[in-house]
Order: structure tokens, then C-alpha cells, then sequence
């Protein structure tokens, strides 16, 4: 966690941040396309009376990773009510989702995809109103921690809207309605064309699954990976290197077949420093693991 101080300068910085367009920011290795889930940052404190895009950004730029899949709960305001957000929703001008685009692009950021995660408390118009968010914001994709009843609920609205929305899986592989297994991912697959795999290689490790042999066989209908350590048997998240998850296996595989399937670094173990500072260190890790 930063100090009072140091979260001071750096939502200043951030606040400094030129609002022209400047060149995109590169963070490729090799071909591979290198982002952050930006729940990453999710500890970083939130401005007072305000959201957290400028902290996101300043966070991203000081890592040098140009793209993001953006994580809703850190654009949505804080200490609501079920209804209140909701409301917020719903009625949320798109302009305001379109300024956060714009801050991005000035930065040389992309949002790739925005993680909008349908739950059974969602109304059909809240459904409708995420795919409207993510246009806004210029994501290619949703991206969802979700069951697979809602999925059903979801599968006329990615129709309407012709977007790809992308089920993020757990290990939850007691569950039946989890997406967890290869078989539930299947089971997404078959619900609708829109439909892909977002593969969090950490937890398919601890639900005992193997990452490098999925990717290999499903590559065409994985929209972006989620790069986190793991132990086998729903073993504990650790730093990278520590666990069971075969990271550098699977980056080495997506750079031999040059897929254009992004890796976006996710931050859950329990790191001696700040977010920024440990996430800079797994893309380190996943930079030597390229070498």
C-alpha cells in the first residue's frame, strides 16, 4: 500500500498526464502481446470523490504495459447499494465511458477488454447496458466471471451486439455451473458464436488441469490469457516461479505459433511491494521467460 505522501504524486502524476495523443506504448515480447488485468491495481486507494482511471493509468504507464482488460468495479462508484448501482448504470451517460476511452488514448493505452461479470442479480437492461459500456470505451471484448445459467441470459444480448464475450474461469470444479473445466468452457462454446475462453492458466492449474495442452488445442477460441501462479490440488496463489503453473511453458508456446492471443498479467499473490512494483516483477519474469 502506498503512504498518504506517495499516493499524493502519484495521482498527480497521473493528473499530469498529457492529454494529446502520444505513441502507443509497445510492451511486446517477441510477438507476444504482454497487457494487465488491472484488478492488479485494486489496492491502489481511490481518489477521493473520484474513480480510479488516472491512478490505472499512471500504474500502467510507470510498468510499461499498453494494454489493459479493465476491471468494471474500478470505473463504478464506491459504497453503493444494489439499486444505487444499478441506477448508475443504467444511466450513466456513454459519454462519460467515451472520456475514459479518450484518457487512455492519450496516454498511448488500450482497453482491450472491458470485465463486466454478469451474476444472477443482473436485470436484462444492466446485460444490455455492459455491451453499450464496452463499445464506449473501444474494448474488442467483454470478459466475465460468470455461471454457465447466466451465460444463457447473456447469449441474445452478445447476438444484438455482435461482441465477443469472453468466460473467465475459476477451479471451482465441484461446481457444475462454474466455468472451471474444459468441458464448461465447451458448453459456452456451443451457447453462441460470440462466445469464447478466457483462460486464467493460474486457477485451471488448480483445478488440476493442463494449461500448455489447452492453449495448444484451443488457441482459436481463447480471446486473451490470465497470467497468475498457482499450486496444484486449489493450492495458494504464488509469486511467479513458486507454483505449479507452467507460465513460461505457455508464453514459450504462444511466441513459437506467433497466436495474437494477449497475456495480461494479473497481480493476487501476497507481494512485499506496492501493486506496481510486483507487478512489474512478474512482467519481468515473463520477459526473461521469452529470453
Amino acid at each position: 500500500m502506498y503512504s498518504r505522501r506517495e499516493f499524493g504524486k502519484l495521482t498527480l502524476a497521473a493528473l499530469a498526464l498529457p492529454r494529446t495523443l502520444t505513441a502507443a506504448v509497445d510492451s511486446k515480447v517477441k510477438g507476444v502481446r504482454f497487457g494487465v488485468q488491472t484488478y492488479s491495481f485494486r489496492d491502489l486507494p481511490r481518489p477521493e470523490g473520484g474513480d480510479a482511471v488516472d491512478v490505472i493509468i499512471q500504474a500502467m504507464t510507470a510498468c510499461g504495459l499498453g494494454e489493459c482488460e479493465l476491471w468494471s468495479p474500478q470505473l463504478e462508484p464506491a459504497k453503493k447499494t444494489r439499486e444505487e448501482l444499478r441506477a448508475w448504470r443504467l444511466t450513466t451517460p456513454l459519454d462519460h465511458f467515451a472520456g475514459i476511452r479518450q484518457k487512455f488514448d492519450a496516454a498511448g493505452l488500450e482497453i482491450f477488454g472491458y470485465n463486466y461479470s454478469f451474476n444472477p442479480s443482473f436485470t436484462d437492461e444492466e446485460i444490455d447496458r455492459g455491451f453499450e459500456m464496452a463499445r464506449a470505451l473501444g474494448a474488442e471484448i467483454i470478459t466475465a466471471s460468470t455461471t454457465l445459467p447466466v451465460a444463457k441470459r447473456v447469449v441474445p444480448f452478445a447476438e444484438k451486439h455482435k461482441m465477443i464475450v469472453a468466460m473467465h474461469g475459476h477451479s471451482k470444479v465441484d461446481d457444475p455451473s462454474e466455468f472451471a473445466t474444459p468441458e464448461s468452457f465447451a458448453a459456452a462454446l456451443k451457447m453462441s458464436r460470440y462466445f469464447k475462453v478466457n483462460l486464467d492458466i493460474g486457477h485451471f492449474t488448480a483445478g488440476n488441469f493442463d494449461a500448455v495442452a489447452y492453449v495448444r488445442e484451443h488457441h482459436a477460441d481463447i480471446t486473451n490469457l490470465h497470467i497468475k501462479d498457482r499450486k496444484k490440488n486449489q493450492g495458494e496463489n504464488t509469486p511467479w516461479g513458486e507454483g505449479d503453473t507452467p507460465i513460461r511453458e505457455v508464453l514459450q508456446l504462444v511466441e513459437k505459433n506467433k497466436w495474437p492471443i494477449p497475456a495480461d498479467i494479473e497481480y493476487e499473490y501476497r507481494g512485499t511491494g506496492t501493486p506496481v512494483e510486483e507487478v512489474k516483477k512478474c512482467y519481468a519474469y515473463a520477459r526473461q521467460a521469452l529470453a
